[in-house]
């Protein structure tokens, strides 16, 4: 299965988070977390993992064809992710109507619990995003 890197956002990009794009859509990174997405002492900062899922979701949409900003964005925290754990990230589209797009994504623990599970809504507005490129692609045919 071939993968491209997903160049994000500057706040994910300065995380260190290098995410990918895969065949079916998914977009997936694994991250380690580390001291500056702690929130309560030795445990991630619940807007940190928040943000992963949010910038998963919105590139899955990006590169689902549609150039779709954030309307709403809903999260279940499941347990707590320790600092220093190494979590698997993916979130993919579920369903589009006329210029919604709705996706959903997940935060896993290396034993394979989950931790976050996150759902969103991203409206199609090129408009508002004019000629920026939201996100781009670099091949890694891994």
């Amino acid at each position: 299965m071939s993968r491209s890197q997903v160049r994000g956002s500057k706040l994910i990009q300065a995380m260190g988070v290098q995410f990918y794009v895969l065949d079916d859509g998914t977009v997936a990174a694994d991250f380690t977390i580390g001291e500056a997405q702690q929130g309560p002492p030795g445990y991630a900062h619940g807007g940190a993992l928040a943000s992963l899922i949010d910038e998963a979701m919105g590139a899955a949409s990006w590169f689902s064809g549609k150039r779709g900003l954030s309307v709403h964005l809903g999260f279940d925290y499941k347990q707590p992710v320790p600092v220093g754990a190494t979590i698997h990230i993916s979130a993919q589209v579920d369903r589009q109507e006329g210029r919604k797009i709705f996706t959903s994504g997940s935060i896993w623990l290396p034993d394979g619990s989950v931790a976050v599970r996150g759902d969103g809504l991203f409206v199609d507005a090129p408009q508002l995003l004019g000629g920026t490129p939201g996100f781009t692609l670099e091949s890694d045919h891994s």
